[in-house]
């Protein structure tokens, strides 16, 4: 889909752009990583416009090419650590204070 900056698009049409989901695109909207309007009174309808579609996929295709990727936890107690070289090297946890 080629996207206009100055038209307002639905929710699914963005959804069928990116080829996500619905609800991914509502959790980017809730986040404040995409914005949108909300048109009506009570639960109105969300429009999303060319140009929040345009900032939100230059986003995206930046936080994809990000090289800084170092101290996220993993599962294993471990931290990684991304080296010049991009492979990922393991560094261990602090070790735990004992209580008595």
């Amino acid at each position: 889909m080629q996207v206009e900056h100055t038209r307002m698009y639905r929710v699914r049409d963005v959804a069928k752009h990116f080829d996500v989901s619905t609800t991914t695109i509502y959790r980017a909207i809730e986040s404040g990583q995409l914005a949108a309007l909300k048109i009506g009174t009570g639960q109105g309808a969300l429009r999303i416009t060319g140009a929040a579609v345009a900032a939100y996929a230059k986003a995206c295709a930046h936080a994809t090419n990000d090289p800084l990727m170092t101290g996220t936890a993993s599962a294993s107690g471990q931290d990684s650590t991304v080296t010049s070289a991009g492979a990922r090297r393991a560094r261990a946890a602090p070790p735990r204070a004992h209580r008595r």
